[in-house]
């Protein structure tokens, strides 16, 4: 895929420089004041070597919903995976880097029409059921696909559990939608389930792969030759996170129900290659300070700081995925720890991020980062108010650039090379040479120079007010 001059490359590192040095040049720089992601990519090729470890026999087709940034679908297509489609725009999306339509399950149960018929006209066959009625619609639309049941299996802990949409009774009825489909003359090729975004209930995988195994049988005796498993996503991908225990479960329940080579399994991983690979800074462009002591006037109680990024835009994870998020402040503090709240730059109030955080004092300008931000962020993130999606910085390690240079759909005019965070900091374009100019670049993003009136050249930065508790 020929990369544009409106996409960003990926900036080979030097030596000296890591994911964190990267974020504080770019914040100290002095000329920026958005929001910014950081996207290494190094953390995906591990995690894509984790997985071939941990479940050798199972093929990841990774969910495109996660996150669609390009860079991280072509890295993914480079690394060999599979893709997990739910809309004809993702389909397109995967199929324009090249990606043969084999390589795409069209894991949405409930299709719209028009996106059967799209899939009928590229080739995408392969694709999930879950009730009768999509079974008519894709005789009629879509009449060659290749019917993959999806039943109903839920992880008892899971941060958005998916079988209160999805997923139809194992018992009951995916036997009668096999039946259905040998009468209205359809293939079913196999079988899947997904226990719900971020499980955390192991043992669910074994449940669930010997539900399918009994389907597999019925599937056979009725006449079909079942040779698909889809066991679906759920695994987390957090720092510090590990797919051991699920893994563990996940291959005895192989070695116990599809222990031969006649049936291909495969997983619809989402959060784990992503979550991590993605760092968030965002800058405090307003803070109240509250004193809700009395006896004390001049104590401050609580720190109320407002950053340039909200839930209406990187952290709508708070409120659609159930995320937790961290802050965790860019330089070193010092002194009495204040109970703080963190806003977003909106004017809702159900703009949150954090309801009540312990921090050294910070002033305006002050940097957080947040980890594990790669998931269920950007590609859901609205542009409310007027404030912008925060730009997306993507590096590399030098022997990460080495091993995916020449892996299609990847090839060097994807890479930049070069001190790294001296470009990133005054936006870099793709063809590596041409600067962004800004017009405050030497204005140093602080307290001071944001509140001083140049008109008068008054330091006066600003006074402190009585305000009642915060409820």
């Amino acid at each position: 895929m020929k990369v544009t001059n409106l996409d960003e490359r990926i900036h080979v590192l030097d030596n000296s420089s890591n994911v964190l040095s990267v974020i504080k040049r770019i914040a100290n720089s002095g000329v920026q004041e958005e929001a910014f992601y950081i996207f290494d990519v190094g953390d995906i090729v591990r995690k894509h070597q984790i997985w071939k470890e941990k479940l050798p026999r199972v093929e990841p087709y990774y969910a495109v919903k996660c996150n669609d940034n390009i860079t991280v679908l072509e890295v993914l297509a480079a690394l060999g995976t599979g893709f997990d489609c739910a809309s004809k725009a993702e389909i397109n999306k995967v199929l324009n880097m090249g990606v043969s339509p084999s390589k795409i399950i069209f894991a949405n149960p409930a299709k719209p029409a028009s996106h059967l018929r799209y899939s009928s006209s590229v080739g995408v066959d392969i694709m999930t059921v879950d009730n009768e009625s999509e079974l008519h619609k894709i005789k009629y639309l879509h009449p060659t696909a290749k019917i993959v049941i999806r039943i109903r299996c839920d992880a008892e802990v899971a941060l958005c559990p998916l079988g209160i949409k999805f997923g139809c009774d194992a018992t009951t009825e995916a036997p009668n939608l096999i039946r259905t489909s040998r009468t209205l003359g359809l293939d079913v090729v196999g079988v899947s389930f997904h226990v719900g975004s971020g499980c955390q209930d192991p043992p669910v995988y074994l449940r669930a792969i010997r539900m399918a195994r009994d389907l597999f049988d019925f599937a056979k005796e009725v006449g079909f030759k079942p040779y698909l498993l889809d066991i679906g996503g759920g695994y987390p991908g957090d720092k510090n996170t590990s797919i051991d225990k699920m893994a563990d479960t996940i291959n005895q329940g192989i070695d116990e129900c599809f222990n031969t080579d006649d049936v291909k399994i495969i997983a619809e991983p989402g959060r784990f290659f992503v979550a991590s690979a993605f760092t968030l800074a965002v800058s405090i462009h307003s803070k109240r300070s509250v004193r809700g002591d009395k006896t004390c006037p001049n104590v401050t109680t609580h720190n109320m700081y407002y950053i340039n990024d909200g839930v209406y835009g990187s952290f709508n994870c708070l409120l659609y995925d159930h995320q937790t998020v961290k802050p965790l402040p860019l330089k070193n503090g010092s002194g009495k720890m204040i109970p703080s709240s963190i806003w977003g730059p909106t004017c809702d109030g159900l703009d949150q991020v954090v309801e009540n955080v312990l921090l050294h004092e910070m002033e305006l300008g002050d940097w957080f980062i947040f980890e594990n931000m790669g998931a269920y962020t950007l590609p859901v993130a609205s542009t409310f108010n007027g404030f912008p999606v925060p730009k997306v910085h993507i590096i590399a390690e030098n022997h990460i650039w080495r091993s995916l240079k020449n892996n299609s759909p990847i090839t060097e005019e994807h890479f930049v090379m070069g001190n790294v965070p001296d470009n990133l900091n005054y936006g870099l374009d793709i063809g590596g040479s041409d600067m962004v100019t800004w017009t405050n670049a030497k204005v140093e993003i602080s307290a001071n120079n944001l509140l001083i009136d140049s008109s008068n050249s008054s330091n006066f930065i600003y006074d402190y007010v009585e305000v009642d508790p915060l409820k």
